[in-house]
């Protein structure tokens, strides 16, 4: 057992995720993986937005492949287990375990970085073919190929975070093609390679324009359809760890709607919804709905990519904090640090790194949940250079403690002050224009409310629910009129029994002590002129 060959990192790793009370079996995963062994297609490359579980599906193809540890005890509890193949491939392969985010300690530059790696697997080689003269120094590849030569092994490689080095400082866009040639030195028309799984955020194609590693097949999230169902979690896989959450958490603070509202709403390539796998873990483990979305860099900065074309990009921004979707063409490969220019390649970039998801059959982007909106509200909330959007924002505190006093003044002053931005959506030619305005007057009260949008209620839908996250605080149900009265609104919302709404959803959670409000808008396009009225529900 080596650092790289056959290490008992990945059992490790994957030992303690399997352990785990909310762990979720994927390990179908493998069973798709046997028939490619040693044959034309055996290079893999699943690219997916971080906390997506890449890292602990590579961790699993490690321990269940390489021979460092006898994994039996581990497997044979997984679907894997039901597999023919299973007893002949189970801990039978030599495995190189690369995890390439990790760098030496002083490391100043490429050849550092690239030094630990080639040098840590020659050292593992040489150990583990005494019978063999190798050069520790010498290269990697070459050394591979005289094992297979004189032994006939073949080697499964299993690389982690392959695109970790185009995110480093130290790294020139020479180095960068020095590392596209590594890999393809390494793994390229090798036969010694039995196997090569890869995993990384990037396609491998935004970076290799070339030849270099065009033998990997390519798998994300957003358009192709095989192994989607083993990154992330869907709705039977949560409502199983949230009876697990039920049975051995006592006083539970998170409801499954939560768990849907917060973390739900990624698409893969089969229209499938997704959760962010992390977060939902997080959520249970703490017993605690909260925003677990941890940056890890400019590329999980939302404004790090609408921040060179902000005056196209905020008017759509604005609209998707309403819930409205942006149709877009997606282009995977537009997710790189310097060519973010046109509005198709900011979404495609935001998509890849899980900022926004992707709709194929509608071909749409939206915000997929409340995690992600929390993330939006902030840069909303914080970047002047967003300018009538972001003053609308910052308005939103006041427009909401007016509407909890009943000051229905101010709240028709906030409105005007809206309406006079003469911002592109805010023609009230349609009620999505209307909603979208709403919604940012109404931004911040997002900390203190689930707020959803057109939402069955009652006998109809309504416009906009407010539900309290205290039991105590006003809740509000809000209706929008174009050319009607303020008190039509209201009288809508009687009429048809919205208010039943909270005899449901809160209902489940705690029981809700505080006020019911009505909240009617109108806006006549005429005068150009909104009426407002607030009235409490009996």
């Amino acid at each position: 057992m080596g650092r790289f060959l056959n290490s008992r990192i990945p059992y490790d790793a994957y030992k303690a995720t399997a352990s785990g009370r909310y762990f979720v079996d994927k390990s179908g995963l493998i069973d798709e993986l046997f028939p490619a062994l040693g044959m034309d297609e055996r290079f893999f490359c699943f690219t997916r937005p971080r906390r997506f579980g890449k890292s602990v599906m590579a961790n699993m193809v490690g321990a269940f492949f390489g021979k460092a540890v006898r994994a039996a005890e581990l497997f044979d509890k997984l679907r894997i287990s039901q597999s023919e193949d299973y007893r002949n491939h189970l801990n039978k392969h030599n495995l190189i375990y690369i995890d390439l985010s990790e760098i030496p300690r002083g490391c100043r530059n490429y050849n550092d970085y690239i030094d630990r790696i080639q040098n840590g697997i020659n050292s593992d080689l040489a150990e583990a073919y005494p019978e063999i003269s190798i050069d520790i120094e010498g290269t990697t590849w070459d050394i591979l190929n005289d094992i297979f030569l004189k032994t006939n092994d073949k080697f499964i490689f299993v690389i982690d975070e392959w695109d970790a080095v185009f995110h480093m400082s130290f790294i020139t866009d020479d180095d960068r093609k020095m590392y596209l040639l590594f890999l393809k030195s390494l793994l390229k028309s090798k036969r010694y390679v039995e196997l090569a799984y890869m995993t990384g955020v990037l396609p491998i194609a935004k970076y290799s324009s070339g030849s270099e590693l065009n033998m990997f097949l390519e798998y994300d999230m957003a358009t192709k359809m095989r192994f989607s169902e083993y990154f992330g979690f869907n709705d039977a896989e949560v409502d199983i760890l949230f009876e697990v959450y039920q049975k051995f958490v006592g006083n539970c603070m998170v409801t499954r709607e939560d768990l849907s509202s917060w973390y739900d709403g990624y698409h893969t390539a089969r229209g499938e919804r997704l959760y962010n796998p992390r977060s939902v873990v997080c959520a249970l483990t703490n017993n605690q709905i909260s925003n677990y979305w941890t940056s890890s860099g400019p590329y999980d900065e939302i404004f790090f990519y609408i921040r060179n074309n902000i005056d196209e990009v905020r008017d759509d921004i604005a609209l998707m904090i309403s819930g409205e979707h942006i149709e877009i063409k997606l282009e995977g490969y537009s997710a790189t640090d310097t060519e973010l220019k046109t509005k198709n390649q900011i979404y495609s970039a935001m998509v890849v790194y899980g900022l926004l998801t992707y709709d194929e059959e509608a071909g749409e982007v939206f915000i997929p949940n409340r995690e992600l909106m929390e993330r939006y509200r902030n840069l909303l909330m914080s970047n002047e250079s967003l300018g009538y959007v972001h003053c609308l924002a910052r308005e939103s505190a006041r427009m909401l403690k007016a509407t909890l006093a009943g000051d229905t003044v101010t709240m028709a002053e906030i409105l005007k002050f809206a309406h006079d931005t003469e911002s592109p959506i805010l023609s009230y030619n349609n009620e999505i224009e209307l909603s979208a305005v709403v919604n940012l007057v109404y931004l911040a009260a997002r900390d203190k409310y689930r707020v959803e949008r057109e939402d069955k209620a009652g006998e109809g839908y309504v416009d906009f629910i407010f539900y309290p996250e205290r039991k105590g605080a006003d809740a509000i149900i809000l209706e929008l009129k174009a050319d009607s009265t303020p008190e039509d609104a209201i009288r809508q919302i009687k009429n048809r029994n919205y208010v039943l709404r909270f005899k449901g959803k809160l209902g489940e959670k705690q029981k809700y002590t505080g006020r019911i409000l009505a909240v009617g808008i109108s806006y006549d396009k005429k005068t150009k002129k909104h009426s407002c009225k607030v009235e409490i529900m009996e």
